[in-house]
């Protein structure tokens, strides 16, 4: 089953525990996948992207969600 909620930078933050201005650097610097949703110049990423990104990151060491 698809989770097909829309995150934020603070939901992705949430996620990975860390700040919000450090997603926004992620996708600065070409770190994060490209938005799924774009509402008023503001991007949005479902949250299966986010937890297949999250998988595949380096150093990644097999995080689980709780």
């Amino acid at each position: 089953m698809s989770d097909r909620r829309l995150w934020s930078y603070k939901e992705i933050a949430a996620h990975i525990r860390v700040q919000p201005d450090t997603v926004r650097s992620y996708r600065k610097h070409g770190l994060l996948p490209p938005p799924d949703h774009v509402e008023g110049g503001k991007p949005y990423w479902y949250a299966d992207t986010v937890r297949a990104w999250v998988a595949s990151r380096p150093g990644n060491r097999g995080r689980r969600d709780n």
